[in-house]
């Protein structure tokens, strides 16, 4: 596995990195391991210092850490900044409420023969962090922020196209003062992830990537009987309902779908519209795309970001390609994009029918895919036809309605009149083939630690 910085504008290589050796893995556990041992005892208070640290040095040099993610995997600028703020109030988030989400929990006994039983919450030890490139800095702070906070080490495992990304983060925690050891960035072959998850000093690996990384990952931690929580892939439905602010919701779609160019988990990748409102929801929604720049991601006028590499906008065609050969039809929107770097032209694609499979498929990119709905029924009918589970959206002027059709949508996350957009302080995560486990606020805090219980009976109680 390459490690290299590759701009997405120009196919340009900049500048390529070694993968670490088995010696460096070793050496990185150790002083990982060793580091725990005393930070695991750390008070609350003082793990809350470095994590507004952390949160205080992104807010000052933002455009700092947004350069990197735009030169690394091309986002647009502007969005990067947003993904330095979001960071930084994740630090912050658990900076205010880490010992709050893991005080101990005095526990209700049938009788007092039981004695007083009582729930505390203790650190595990290292978690291998995998985390992919769509978000150089949220995906790895989503994770370190809680983890650290609750008394782990994370070792960290980034995407092979963000190695400066990836350096930055390592910097950040020790310029936080965070000890060191308890955080570091190794640019991991792919034997490394069974070498680590195999080590008794582990106790679990965060992943967050593709399906197919998610089957090996979850395996291979299996084997080692170690904990793992994996956020995978998405087709999130976006429901139109007949009730909706048409103009509004194909507002929101637009940008729902092609925010860091479509290549998003929880993008709104199947549009599903009410046949009533489906031909003016269709014009709005072809009306924003077609306005849609294309150009350089540092440019502030540019609203559409090539993809991250030329190799996933040709896997994206091919597997437009494909879904064509099973019947989807495919209409190109708005003015060619630029032929230089890793652009895709934005599609709409429909046709996609029950014989379909191209209706399984998440397209990691400005595509979408779109859908008529014959009523409300048959729109929760086809939000729930996808192996995915992760998120979705529904827009109508009723709120009520909108909470009954989201109950019955099965993902982890729902937004009503909105689309899903990650915030530090609310869960993230999915069920089926998009994974298990949940990431951020108390749900996330207590994916990697001990809930121990401690009992304490009378020694004169009866059994």
């Amino acid at each position: 596995m390459a490690y290299a910085t590759t701009n997405p504008l120009t196919g340009e290589v900049l500048k390529t990195f070694p993968n670490a050796t088995d010696e460096d893995v070793q050496a990185a556990l150790s002083e990982a391991h060793a580091a725990f041992e005393s930070w695991r005892d750390t008070p609350f208070a003082e793990r809350a210092k470095i994590m507004n640290a952390a949160a205080a040095i992104l807010r000052r040099d933002i455009d700092k850490y947004a350069r990197l993610g735009t030169l690394e995997m091309g986002k647009l600028f502007t969005e990067s900044k947003l993904e330095i703020i979001l960071s930084a109030e994740i630090f912050e988030y658990y900076a205010k409420y880490a010992e709050e989400l893991l005080k101990p929990e005095t526990l209700p006994v049938a009788s007092p023969a039981e004695g007083k039983a009582t729930l505390v919450h203790e650190p595990l030890g290292i978690v291998l962090a995998i985390e992919p490139w769509n978000f150089p800095f949220y995906q790895v702070v989503r994770i370190i922020a809680p983890q650290l906070s609750a008394g782990n080490a994370v070792l960290l495992k980034h995407a092979s196209n963000l190695p400066q990304c990836a350096a930055i983060c390592e910097d950040l925690m020790n310029e936080a003062g965070l000890p060191k050891g308890l955080f570091r960035n190794l640019y991991l072959a792919r034997p490394h992830t069974e070498m680590i998850l195999n080590d008794p000093r582990v106790c679990g690996v965060a992943l967050t990537g593709s399906e197919g990384a998610g089957v090996i990952i979850a395996g291979t931690a299996g084997k080692a009987l170690k904990k793992a929580t994996m956020e995978l892939g998405g087709a999130d439905a976006f429901i139109v309902l007949d009730d909706a602010d048409v103009e509004k919701a194909a507002k929101w779609a637009v940008m729902g779908r092609h925010w860091n160019a479509g290549q998003v988990c929880v993008s709104a990748k199947r549009i599903i519209v009410a046949d009533a409102v489906y031909d003016q929801f269709l014009d709005l929604y072809k009306k924003g795309v077609a306005a849609l720049k294309a150009g350089d991601p540092m440019d502030p006028s540019t609203t559409l970001a090539p993809l991250c590499s030329q190799g996933a906008a040709d896997d994206l065609r091919k597997q437009v390609e494909e879904a064509k050969k099973h019947g989807a039809k495919v209409e190109a929107i708005g003015a060619p994009v630029p032929e230089k770097g890793s652009f895709f032209q934005p599609l709409l694609m429909t046709g996609l029918d029950a014989q379909n499979e191209a209706r399984h498929w998440e397209f990691f990119g400005p595509v979408t895919q779109l859908y008529r709905a014959k009523d409300e029924a048959d729109a929760i009918r086809i939000a729930n036809d996808s192996p995915y589970g992760l998120g979705g959206a529904v827009f109508t002027k009723d709120e009520s309605r909108g909470a009954q059709v989201a109950a019955k949508i099965r993902t982890g996350m729902v937004y009503i009149n909105h689309p899903l957009i990650p915030k530090a302080d609310l869960p993230f995560g999915g069920i089926a083939r998009s994974g298990y486990g949940r990431e951020l606020v108390g749900l996330g805090i207590k994916e990697f630690v001990n809930h121990k219980l401690i009992n304490i009976v009378d020694i004169d109680a009866p059994i």
